[in-house]
């Protein structure tokens, strides 16, 4: 898939133009995960926005969006189509907003409380966000988990808590104990926190098997939940399941100040460990 930027709000993509409005449809959806919130969020009919992604699907020959459920969430290409509409934002809007880039975990967090801060907020995964503030792209890096901090030995401020729970096919058998994890079948989410499910599990001596890889954990949600006898470990914060490793992999949602020349940064941070924390409890986090 070939990507060009061209003009201020379009991306050329294998020589075809996709304007900002592909752009808030596919954004709004990774939200709302329902096309019916998202036409009404952005006050278009849900015959237009359905039309407008079908467009876009036949125009680029691969499918952006899928059922789950009752709902729609983006496939990984999609996610992969939303994420360089925002990586080509993040170089053009220099602003006096907050902008903000990190694994989509933590960027969601902050995307969804409310604060009286102006702020663009970019998801993707720890790494590219890394890649990105690397570059002076953005103000705030957001990480869902602290590895790519500990890594480098950067200085990084919690924000909350999170730990992981078990999803399981239905009809799988009942994990009660950590030694029923024994010779189960995973799917594996690709930079996530579950690092820490895999080290426990090792540290037990328990036996598993990746048998899947995934990059997002809606997609993983969506592939354990309609296979048989498979399981992940996804963030407690936007799952409900099985807390047998809830104290084994409790970790912290962080983030890294990268502007040192906008003071609202750091009132944004002051706000997040103080008056923020209620919020971020309301959002299912633990606070700090």
């Amino acid at each position: 898939m070939k990507l060009q930027s061209k003009g201020l709000i379009s991306l050329d993509i294998n020589g075809n133009i996709y304007d900002y409005k592909l752009y808030q449809s596919l954004d709004s959806l990774s939200r709302t995960k329902s096309q019916r919130k998202s036409a009404k969020e952005l006050n278009i009919s849900h015959t237009v926005f359905n039309r407008r992604l079908l467009r876009a699907e036949d125009k680029l020959g691969f499918k952006i969006t899928q059922k789950a459920g009752n709902g729609t969430i983006l496939t990984r290409e999609g996610l992969q189509l939303l994420e360089e509409f925002q990586k080509y934002l993040i170089k053009i809007e220099r602003t006096s907003n907050i902008n903000i880039a990190g694994g989509h975990i933590s960027s969601g967090l902050l995307e969804t409380i409310k604060h009286p801060f102006n702020t663009n907020v970019y998801s993707s995964s720890d790494r590219d966000a890394f890649e990105l503030a690397k570059r002076g792209a953005v103000d705030i890096l957001t990480l869902d988990d602290p590895l790519i901090a500990y890594e480098r030995d950067i200085d990084f401020t919690p924000i909350a808590y999170d730990y992981l729970v078990l999803i399981s096919s239905p009809n799988s058998k009942e994990i009660r104990n950590i030694n029923d994890l024994n010779n189960l079948d995973f799917v594996n989410v690709t930079g996530t926190a579950q690092r820490l499910a895999w080290s426990t599990l090792k540290q037990y001596g328990i036996d598993y098997n990746i048998k899947y890889k995934v990059s997002s954990q809606f997609d993983a949600f969506k592939l354990v939940r309609n296979s048989e006898n498979l399981n992940c470990f996804l963030n407690a914060s936007y799952f409900k399941g099985n807390e047998v490793l809830k104290f084994d992999t409790r970790h912290v949602i962080s983030l890294i100040k990268v502007s040192e020349d906008k003071p609202e940064v750091d009132e944004f941070i002051d706000y997040l460990l103080a008056e923020g924390q209620e919020e971020i409890k309301n959002q299912g986090f633990e606070p700090i």
